[in-house]
């Protein structure tokens, strides 16, 4: 069993690093094997709506971590998805990723449970958490709760490291998330059936 955490911050060991490892940790207690991986620096791609991908499967865009962290999230039992606040929002270069990820392999993601968590400075939290979750509740993936909204607020990682109310908040959600997976795996129930998509234009 395994959860992928997948740090959307360009700083590989900064305040989203601090959030993420503590809820690496709880999950590690609990049983589940645990990966952090960093978008990193490069530059990435935004969608351009081509639709290649419905044919493939995957980004038509290989030249940056797309379509590698995609088959990483396919492997993994949980998926946890960290990032900074940008102006009340995530990281733009991770919502170009998760873009791209989510429409080309979205429904390859169905029924994996999922969480996001944000670091912020003061404020927009929870709009950044908002925008994440959305990722998962459009594709069918049951998202993983804490004891509040999943942030950290500090600065840098020391001050994160002073929010304990916030480092709870990541331990609670690993034990969540462990506590989850597992009763999944005990009640080894068929996924729901899924009908077929409806897409209803409201201009005609």
């Amino acid at each position: 069993m395994n959860v992928l955490l997948v740090n959307g911050s360009p700083h590989e060991k900064g305040c989203t690093y601090t959030a993420l490892s503590e809820v690496a940790k709880a999950l590690e207690e609990n049983g589940v094997s645990t990966a952090i991986d960093p978008i990193g620096t490069k530059p990435v791609h935004g969608c351009i709506a081509c639709q290649k991908c419905v044919e493939s499967g995957k980004c038509v865009f290989s030249d940056d971590v797309c379509n590698d962290l995609l088959g990483r999230m396919q492997k993994a039992d949980g998926i946890v998805v960290g990032s900074p606040v940008y102006y009340a929002g995530p990281n733009g270069a991770l919502c170009a990723l998760l873009d791209r990820i989510f429409y080309s392999g979205g429904s390859t993601l169905a029924n994996k449970p999922a969480a996001c968590v944000v670091s912020c400075r003061r404020g927009g939290a929870s709009a950044a958490f908002d925008r994440l979750n959305k990722y998962f509740t459009i594709s069918r993936m049951p998202v993983v709760t804490s004891q509040y909204w999943n942030s950290v607020h500090g600065n840098t990682p020391d001050e994160v490291r002073r929010d304990l109310e916030g480092l709870q908040t990541m331990r609670e959600l690993g034990r969540n998330m462990a506590w989850m997976l597992k009763s999944i795996e005990k009640a080894n129930i068929a996924a729901p059936r899924q009908e077929p998509w409806v897409a209803t234009n409201f201009i005609r």
